[in-house]
C-alpha cells in the first residue's frame, strides 16, 4: 500500500514535500483530483492516482490544466472536495477560468495547488505563480517544511467551503522535491453523495454585485488569518532586525541566523497565510523594529504588499527601513539559499563568514578531475535521429530554415544534442503558433522554410488548437509531431493518446494521424530510425507550397522501448574503417552526433561503443560516412 494511502494516522513517515500535498488532500477529504503533469508538482497527481488503487477516490490526468481545473469545479460544484495540481506555467492556462471560478464562487472545498519552479530547474521561465492569487482575489498559503504542506492542504478544504471560493496554495521546486519526517493524521470516510443543487447555480453574473462578493470573500478570508497558526513570529523581543519570510526560504533564514550567531539579534516573521496578509498581525511587528529583510522566492510578492501596508499606516509606525530585492540587496532573480542569506546578514552585522581561501582550495583540488556534462537526449533517443533529418532536410533546401521549437524532452534541439536545429521555445503549443505568423509572411518577402516540432502529449495539450488554425487560414507550416508514445520528460504520464488513464484504466487511445486527417490536412508518417527515407520526406513536404502538412515521427521513448523488450542491435566499430580526424568528418560520430554510446579513444585516434550506455538502437550505422559503426544483429531478439 502506498503510505499516502495508510487510514490510520499517528505515525511518522518520511515523505517528499509533493507526497505530503497528496497526503494533505487525503486527509482533508479530496474526492476528485485532476491535473497536468509538469515538473515539480508531477508526483502530487502520481501519488494520488497510486492511493486510487486503495481509496475511494477518483483521479486523472487531464489534457491540460485548465480543462483538470474545469473538471475539479464541476466537482466542486456537485458538493465534493477537489484538488487540481500543476507547474506555474499551468498557472497562466488556467487563468481565464479561474478569474470568472472566483466570481461564481464554489461549493465543496476546491484547492488549486502550483509548484514554482526558481530559476528555471525545468521551466522555461521561473514565473512567481502567487500574483494569480491577488488578480483573482482568492486566499493564497504558502507552506514552509512538508509537515507544514500536508497540514495546509487539510485544512484548505474547510477555509474553501468556509468562504465558498477556491484557494490556492503555493509549494516550490525545494519544497515539492525535499523530504523529511512527517505526522500523518487518520483520513476520513470519502463518502460524498454529489448533487448539483439547481436552485444555486454558479456563474458570473451579474458581474458587479459577483465582484463585491468576491472581495467579501476575501476580507472573511483575512479575520481568519489573523488567528492562523501558520503564521508566526521567534527572536528577541526586541530585535535590531526583523526577517519577514514567506514558503521554504524560512528554513534557509533560521539556519543562516542560527551560523552567524544572530539568535540574540534578529526575529523571524514567517507568513504561512501570505495574500490577504494578516494586517493586525503585521502592524505589531512593524511597531516592533525599525529595520525589515524579505526573504522569498521568486518576486519580490510579500515585500511589495508589506510596503505597501507599511505606506498606508504613515504617521502610526515612523519611517522604517526596507531591505530586499527592491532595494537590491536580494537577488531579483534565482534561487534562494542559506550562503546568500548568509552573505546579506554578513555585510548588515559585519560579519566575516566566507573563507575565500578555503573555496579557492577546493576548486583546485577538483579542477579537471571532475568530468564536464552537458544536456543531451538519451541513447536510443529518437529524437535525436529526428534533429538529425530535419537538419540533412533544412540543409538540402538551401533557404536558411529552421525549427520553431516547443516545450518537452525535444526542447533540447537548442543546444547541440539537437544540433542547435530549435531557434524559439516559449509555452507549449507556441511553436505551432508561431509557424503560424510565419506561414503567412510570403506576402512580405519572407521564404524561410519552418519546420515547428511538439510532442504527443503537447500535440493534446495546447498544439491542437494552432493547428486548427493553420487550416482554417491556410498558413503555409510543416508540423512535425515527435510521437514517442509518453509524457516523457516529465515522468511517462500517461495522455488521450497512450490508451491508458491515471487509475491505469484501458481506454481507446485518440489516433493522433486520424486527428490530424479529420482536419483535411496532409498526414503522413515517417520513423525517425530510418534517417533516409525520413530526411527525404521532410524535404518533400518542405517543397509543397501554401499548404499545412503534418509529419508524425512515431518511435517510442528509448526509455520505454527498452523496458518493453530493448533494441536489436549490438553495436560496434570496425577500427580499419574508422579514420577519426584524418577524414572529411573529423569524427563525426562523437563530435556532432553525440550519442552518449560512442565515444573517443584519444589513444587509438578511434571512436568506440561505450556497451554500458549504448541501447543498440542501430541509428549511428547510417551517419558514419565510412561506413566503420556496424550494426550486429541479436539472435535472441
Amino acid at each position: 500500500m502506498n503510505v499516502i494511502a495508510q487510514k490510520s494516522g499517528g505515525i511518522d513517515v518520511l515523505l517528499q514535500g509533493n507526497q505530503a500535498i497528496a497526503r494533505g488532500a487525503l486527509e482533508g477529504g479530496a474526492i476528485f483530483c485532476a491535473g497536468y503533469p509538469g515538473n515539480p508538482s508531477s508526483e502530487i497527481i502520481e501519488n494520488l492516482s497510486d492511493a486510487a488503487k486503495d481509496l475511494p477516490i477518483y483521479v486523472e490526468w487531464s489534457v491540460n490544466e485548465k480543462v483538470a481545473l474545469e473538471c475539479a469545479t464541476a466537482a466542486s460544484f456537485a458538493g465534493c472536495r477537489a484538488i487540481v495540481a500543476m507547474k506555474q506555467n499551468g498557472v497562466n492556462v488556467v487563468s481565464d477560468f479561474l478569474t470568472n471560478l472566483s466570481l461564481s464562487g464554489t461549493k465543496g472545498g476546491l484547492a488549486l495547488i502550483t509548484c514554482d519552479d526558481p530559476s528555471g530547474i525545468s521551466s522555461t521561465n521561473e514565473e512567481d505563480a502567487r500574483h494569480f492569487s491577488k488578480l483573482a482575489e482568492i486566499p493564497l498559503l504558502e507552506p514552509a517544511t512538508p509537515q507544514e504542506a500536508l497540514e495546509m492542504t487539510r485544512w484548505v478544504f474547510t477555509l474553501s467551503e468556509d468562504i465558498k471560493n477556491i484557494c490556492m496554495i503555493r509549494s516550490v521546486s525545494r519544497l515539492s522535491h525535499t523530504r523529511s519526517n512527517v505526522m500523518l493524521g487518520d483520513l476520513p470516510s470519502f463518502k460524498s453523495d454529489a448533487y448539483f443543487d439547481l436552485t444555486k447555480p454558479f456563474h458570473t453574473f451579474p458581474v458587479v454585485a459577483k465582484h463585491k462578493e468576491r472581495y467579501k470573500k476575501l476580507k472573511k478570508t483575512k479575520e481568519i488569518f489573523e488567528k492562523s497558526p501558520f503564521n508566526k513570529y521567534h527572536g528577541p523581543t526586541k530585535p535590531e532586525l526583523i526577517i519577514i519570510v514567506s514558503g521554504c526560504a524560512l528554513i534557509y533564514v533560521e539556519e543562516a541566523v542560527s551560523i552567524l550567531g544572530l539568535n540574540e539579534k534578529v526575529g523571524i516573521l514567517k507568513f504561512g497565510t501570505t495574500w490577504p496578509l494578516p494586517t493586525n498581525m503585521l502592524k505589531k511587528y512593524l511597531l516592533l523594529c525599525n529595520r525589515f529583510l524579505f526573504v522569498e522566492d521568486i518576486d519580490p510578492f510579500l515585500e511589495t504588499n508589506v510596503k505597501s501596508f507599511a505606506s498606508d499606516l504613515g504617521k502610526q509606525i515612523g519611517v522604517k527601513e526596507f531591505i530586499g530585492k527592491d532595494s537590491g540587496d536580494i537577488p531579483i532573480s534565482g534561487e534562494t539559499s542559506p550562503g546568500l542569506i548568509m552573505d546579506v546578514l554578513g555585510r548588515m552585522f559585519n560579519i566575516k563568514w566566507r573563507d575565500d581561501k578555503y573555496r579557492e582550495n577546493v576548486f583546485q583540488l577538483t579542477d579537471g578531475s571532475i568530468p564536464q556534462r552537458e544536456l543531451g537526449f538519451c541513447p536510443g533517443c529518437p529524437h535525436r535521429a529526428s534533429y538529425h533529418a530535419i537538419k540533412t532536410a533544412l540543409a538540402w533546401d538551401g533557404r536558411d530554415g529552421f525549427v520553431s521549437g516547443d516545450i518537452g524532452c525535444y526542447t533540447m534541439g537548442i543546444w547541440p544534442t539537437g544540433f542547435n536545429m530549435v531557434k524559439s521555445v516559449h509555452a507549449m503549443g507556441s511553436g505551432v503558433g508561431l509557424a503560424n505568423g510565419y506561414g503567412k509572411l510570403d506576402m512580405f518577402g519572407f521564404n524561410q522554410p519552418v519546420i515547428t516540432v511538439c510532442g504527443d502529449s503537447t500535440f493534446f495539450h495546447a498544439a491542437l488548437p494552432a493547428l486548427i488554425n493553420s487550416r482554417f487560414n491556410r498558413a503555409d507550416i510543416l508540423l512535425v509531431i515527435l510521437d514517442n508514445s509518453a509524457t516523457a520528460m516529465t515522468g511517462f504520464q500517461p495522455h488521450p493518446g497512450t490508451g491508458t488513464t491515471a487509475m491505469e484504466k484501458p481506454t481507446e487511445p485518440v489516433d493522433i494521424e486520424a486527428l490530424c486527417g479529420s482536419l483535411d490536412v496532409l498526414v503522413e508518417v515517417a520513423d525517425p530510425y530510418d534517417l533516409t527515407t525520413t530526411s527525404e520526406t521532410l524535404y518533400r513536404l518542405l517543397q509543397l507550397k501554401g499548404k499545412t502538412k503534418v509529419l508524425i515521427m512515431r518511435r517510442k521513448c528509448a526509455l520505454i522501448q527498452g523496458r518493453e523488450g530493448g533494441y536489436p542491435f549490438r553495436m560496434k566499430v570496425d577500427e580499419d574503417r574508422c579514420i577519426g580526424e584524418e577524414c572529411g568528418c573529423n569524427r563525426y560520430c562523437t563530435r556532432i552526433f553525440r550519442c552518449p554510446g560512442l565515444i573517443w579513444n584519444e589513444e587509438k585516434g578511434k571512436a568506440m561503443v561505450d556497451e554500458v550506455a549504448c541501447v543498440g538502437c542501430g541509428i549511428c550505422a547510417d551517419i558514419c560516412p565510412q561506413g566503420a559503426i556496424e550494426r550486429e544483429e541479436l539472435q535472441c531478439l
